[in-house]
Formats: structure tokens, C-alpha cells, sequence
């Protein structure tokens, strides 16, 4: 049996080492590995005990009475798929503040009003904190389960004897799984060891129970859920709360769901009541740019038809093109993909004959929303025409499509949703890719300009090139032979 000894681990990856060192190997970060105590030795190999035979069925068998919860917060049931499957396990993680505790809360607070027992365990604050946020938002006559706990060993214990009195309960929250420790290991609570073991302990627990469990992770400085990357392998969905302080909505994503689909998001606004469900995302990120009928149109802005799970989302992008008094031009981005950018960018100056280089460009997507889908790059492509000859686009319209490194514009999938919630919004024009039209059915009050190179979408944007040597532009061969 081989010697049990201290470990130093990492606690961004995971990653373990003999002795410590100031930067991990594995993920890169400083300053983030530390010491564990080690676990007691086990022997290698099995005994020769035997093992109980497994029972195998077919792909076909389903179980029986299988039903979802409906948490009763539209928003949240279409992020988890409809509701919350028996026996699942949920890691939700997001910024300090950003609503995560407030969210889950409400969630409870519905689910328990329908006579469906829940329990909240709060590692990081008291039951009468808990009660003075409840009575802030109005939800303190709901009959939810609260209990402040830090023990591993004490909350399983309070799961089964409220399991022994009854009904078992269907929603278990532990927030957060960071402050949870188990008292056989001697690592502090928060380290990978920790977290692994806990979060594992507390999975078999609602498999066994059929209770789906909510764990609340902390983040890191990059916005990673903190600790070990297993424990995001384990749950059956992982989901993001993202927003500004400096916005008042919140977005709820899915980026891991056995249950449902994937990207799928989820809008909600912070008010002093709690968070409450947008009906209209559409309308919250575009802000002016629905009624730009009555302002002055601006350069430098085109509205996107974008899709984020099955949901059409229409969002505005912005985009500066500036003289630059560098030597090497910014190129800033917020919301979207930089080396992205730096692809549209080349290929408007290899295909387009349109010259960034003495410009500094400066690329936003309105209301704070990261926007990760290629159709972006029609739409970004247009933003940045737009600001290079100080040109605002064709009024009431949206853009999609990708961009190929040959300058031409692809098809991008869902093309009939993305028109619809443009015509439920009132635009009247939509820029598309020219291929795959045979299998885009038109809408009514919607006329579809079709694409087949980038050069289409501005057919006066090499003169226009030419204009702006105020914006360090110059022309290329192409235009010094014209």
C-alpha cells in the first residue's frame, strides 16, 4: 500500500503537484495553488469479494411517472427545458450581486405555494437573513424549508429526517457549494478537494431522494465557476447568470443541459421587488434603435437578427472608426469575439478594398449582451462600413449572416425566425445571404435583400475609402487604378 502524502492542488483546474510552485502548469494561473492534507490510502485493486450483477435494459425503456416541476417563472423553466427533472443536479454560478440567491429564492418560494416541500441550506448567511430578503420581496408566507448549515454530515442528516416524516422534498438549494465541508477531509472549505467530494456526496443524495438539487458556485476573475472542473462534469446542467451592475437586466444561460437544449437564455430585470421576467428581450437590447423612425439615424449601428437557443433575439451593434495616433491602432471590442473582429476586418481589406489600418476601431454590442453566433459578422461588417464612411444604414433594417474568409456571405440556420421577430418589431428590410433561398419562405412586410459577397452590401465603399484620409485610410492598388 503506497504511502499516503501532502499534496499541493490547484484550485482553478485541479491540477496536483509534489511540491508548490508559484504558477500552475496546466492552467496558467498564479498564485492559486495550495496545500492539502492527503486522503486515507486505499489499496490498489478490488478484494475478492464479489461484485452484485447489473441489470441492463433497452434504449427504449422509459421511466415511469416521470414528471417535470414547473418552477412557475417562465424565464427560468425554458433555461432548464421545461422544468425541473427528478433527481437532477443543477450548478448555477455568477458574479457576486448579480441575483443568484435572490433567483433560486423565488423559484422556491413558487414551487412551495403549490404544496411542494423545498429546502433552502444557506452556508453563507443566517435563517433571519434569509427571512429579511424573503420579506423584502414579498415572499415571506411562502411555506419554504430554511436552514443554515455548513456541515456536509449535518445536511444530509436534516435532507433524510425530512425525508422520514413524509413526502420527500422535490427541490433541495445548497448555497454555496464552496462553503460546504466534509469533516473527514482536512483541506479548508472551498478547495477542490472539498468541492469535489461535497458536491458528489450531495448528487448521490438527489439521485437517491429524487430530489433535484440546486448548488450555487462562486466564480472566478475570468468568470469561471470556481474549483474543479469535475464538479461540472458531474451535475446534469450548468448555468450562467450574466449582467452589468450598470444594467438592470440579468441573463440566465444554459451551457450544459442533459435535459434540454443548449444556449438556450433566460431575461430577467432587477427591480427593487426581485428579479422579474423581461416579455420582450428584443425591445430591451435594441433600446432606441426600434424607434429609429422618430430620431436622427446615426452611423456606425446595425441591428442584428440573432438567435440564442431556440429564442430570435434582435440586438443592436455598435461600432467607432477613428483616427488613430498610434503607431499599432485599438482594437476594442465588448460583447463579441475579438479575433472575430480581427477576421472581418482583414477580409473588408483584402475583398473590399477598405483600408482599418491607420484606425483605431472600437466595437460594442449594445445593452451588454455577448453575442457568440457567426451570423454576427454581416451585421458587424455593416457597423463598421457604416462608421468608416460616416453613413447611416438603410433605415429599418436588421443584418445576418456569415462572413467566409473569400468574402463570401453564408447561410446561417433559422433564417424564417430571425424574420419574423424583425417583423413583429416593425423592421421592414432585412440584409440575408443569398444562398439556401429556395427553403426561406418570405414575410409579409419584410423585403429580403439576398447577398452573395460582402462587397454587395456597400457598392460605394471603395470611393467612400478614398474619402476618409481624414481617418488615415488610404486606397488601394484597386482604387488607384480606378
Amino acid at each position: 500500500m503506497a504511502r499516503a502524502s501532502d499534496s499541493f492542488v490547484c484550485q482553478d483546474c485541479g491540477a496536483v503537484y509534489r511540491k508548490w510552485q508559484g504558477r500552475c502548469d496546466a492552467c496558467g494561473a498564479w498564485n492559486r495553488i495550495q496545500e492539502e492534507a492527503a486522503a486515507a490510502p486505499v489499496p490498489k485493486g478490488l478484494s475478492s469479494g464479489k461484485g452484485k450483477a447489473l441489470h441492463f435494459s433497452a434504449l427504449d425503456a422509459q421511466p415511469e411517472n416521470v414528471t417535470r416541476t414547473i418552477t412557475g417563472i417562465n424565464e427560468f423553466d425554458r433555461v432548464l427545458g421545461g422544468g425541473l427533472v427528478p433527481g437532477s443536479a443543477i450548478l448555477i454560478g455568477g458574479d457576486p450581486g448579480i441575483g443568484k440567491s435572490t433567483l433560486l429564492l423565488q423559484a422556491t418560494a413558487a414551487i412551495a405555494r403549490r404544496g411542494v416541500t423545498t429546502l433552502y441550506i444557506s452556508g453563507e448567511e443566517a435563517v433571519g437573513q434569509i427571512g429579511m430578503r424573503a420579506q423584502r420581496l414579498g415572499l415571506a408566507d411562502a411555506p419554504v424549508k430554511l436552514a443554515s448549515a455548513n456541515s456536509l454530515r449535518d445536511i444530509l442528516a436534516g435532507i433524510d429526517s425530512v425525508t422520514g416524516k413524509g413526502a420527500g422534498p422535490a427541490v433541495i438549494v445548497i448555497d454555496s457549494i464552496q462553503t460546504i465541508f466534509a469533516d473527514n477531509i482536512d483541506s479548508a472549505p472551498g478547495t477542490v478537494t472539498q468541492v469535489r467530494t461535497c458536491a458528489q456526496e450531495l448528487i448521490r443524495a438527489a439521485k437517491r431522494s429524487s430530489a433535484a438539487v440546486f448548488l450555487v458556485g462562486h466564480v472566478t476573475k475570468d468568470g469561471q465557476i470556481a474549483g474543479p472542473r469535475v464538479v461540472e462534469h458531474m451535475v446534469d446542467t450548468v448555468l450562467y447568470f450574466e449582467g452589468e451592475r450598470g444594467h438592470q437586466f440579468r441573463i440566465l444561460r444554459a451551457v450544459k443541459n442533459r435535459f434540454g437544449a443548449t444556449d438556450e437564455i433566460g431575461v430577467f430585470s432587477m427591480t427593487d421587488g426581485g428579479l422579474s421576467e423581461v416579455a420582450n428581450p428584443s425591445a430591451l437590447f435594441l433600446g432606441g434603435a426600434e424607434n429609429a423612425d422618430k430620431t436622427q439615424p446615426m452611423s456606425g449601428a446595425a441591428v442584428l437578427a440573432g438567435m440564442e437557443g431556440t429564442r430570435p433575439l434582435l440586438v443592436e451593434i455598435q461600432a467607432l472608426v477613428a483616427p488613430s495616433p498610434l503607431a499599432t491602432p485599438r482594437r476594442t471590442v465588448v460583447g463579441w469575439d475579438s479575433g472575430r473582429l480581427a477576421m472581418v476586418l482583414a477580409v473588408l481589406d483584402a475583398r473590399c478594398g477598405l483600408r482599418f489600418a491607420g484606425c483605431d476601431v472600437y466595437l460594442n454590442v449594445a445593452g451588454g449582451l455577448r453575442v457568440v453566433e457567426p451570423a454576427a459578422d454581416l451585421a458587424v461588417a455593416a457597423a463598421l462600413l457604416s462608421a468608416l464612411a460616416d453613413s447611416p444604414v438603410p433605415e429599418r433594417s436588421v443584418f445576418f449572416g456569415e462572413v467566409s474568409l473569400a468574402g463570401e456571405v453564408r447561410p446561417v440556420s433559422q433564417a424564417e425566425a430571425r424574420l419574423k421577430e424583425a417583423a413583429k418589431l416593425g423592421f421592414q428590410q432585412a440584409i440575408m445571404p443569398v444562398a439556401g433561398k429556395s427553403k426561406v419562405k418570405g414575410i409579409k412586410g419584410v423585403e429580403l435583400i439576398r447577398l452573395g459577397e460582402l462587397v454587395e452590401l456597400f457598392p460605394d465603399a471603395r470611393r467612400a475609402s478614398q474619402r476618409l484620409g481624414r481617418h488615415g485610410g488610404r486606397s488601394g492598388p484597386a482604387d488607384d487604378e480606378e
